[in-house]
């Protein structure tokens, strides 16, 4: 009992540090896929926002102050060539689905807001993905487009030929269809090592997204950008807003600890 006691104790004492300390620094970046009224497959399910959710969100983030940038307007700020608007925030959306252009997008410029989209480049034109035409059009209209490798191999369990040639070859083919340079990848799962953030910056990489909650600022590493994944939501705005709780609070630990 007296270890309980002694365990109940240090866990208030932590959870009232952690209650307590000041607000984090930094902005979240947010971690779509699908924004979509169709029937999926109860596997991605889970991965789609539908349209009237998304919207919603987006409604409440205007309200809430927040100015949507890319995360080449991240390392344009990095890099003293730009300022950061008062409350930034990044939506990502990933693997490249049919449905960020035919849906996402429309709902995106009509709250004046940008993304940046991550592609698996293999999957590029089959059923429910993006064609290369589409990816031009989203840059035309101020999205920035991203890796997400060509086949969405786990990066930390390949070995590094695999690796780079998944990083690499996904660039080039984006690049060779007539996009604007690629400037960012994100990781397939969330999974990334030294060895790997040593291969992005060899292939002309600037940026790259992880699966770790928390906050960004000027100061964090721009292959290990944290970001929040934001589910198919049951709870409505209730939920959206714990997600950037949830990004807050990993931003207070790390300070903490």
């Amino acid at each position: 009992m007296r270890i309980l006691g002694a365990i109940f104790i240090l866990s208030a004492l932590i959870a009232a540090i952690i209650f307590l300390s000041p607000e984090p620094e930094g902005f979240p970046i947010l971690e779509y896929h699908q924004v979509t009224d169709e029937q999926l497959d109860p596997v991605f399910e889970v991965y789609n926002v539908p349209p009237a959710e998304f919207a919603a969100q987006l409604d409440y983030l205007q309200a809430e102050g927040y100015t949507t940038i890319t995360l080449q307007d991240f390392m344009r700020a990095v890099h003293g060539k730009a300022a950061l608007p008062a409350k930034p925030i990044v939506l990502t959306f990933d693997d490249g689905y049919a449905d960020n252009y035919s849906t996402m997008l429309p709902i995106l410029e009509a709250h004046a807001m940008t993304a940046v989209v991550y592609v698996i480049t293999n999957e590029l034109g089959k059923k429910n993905y993006l064609t290369v035409d589409e990816l031009k059009d989203m840059q035309r209209r101020g999205l920035e487009i991203g890796s997400h490798t060509s086949d969405h191999l786990p990066l930390t369990s390949a070995d590094a030929t695999t690796c780079r040639r998944q990083i690499r070859e996904s660039k080039i083919f984006l690049e060779w269809s007539g996009l604007q340079t690629i400037y960012s990848l994100s990781y397939p799962n969330g999974a990334f090592n030294a060895e790997i953030e040593k291969i992005l910056r060899e292939e002309n990489y600037l940026t790259a997204v992880t699966g770790e909650a928390g906050l960004n600022t000027l100061s964090t590493n721009p292959y290990e950008l944290y970001r929040v994944h934001i589910r198919k939501p049951r709870f409505g705005l209730t939920e959206f807003k714990f997600r950037l709780w949830k990004a807050k609070f990993f931003a207070k630990v790390r300070n903490i600890f």
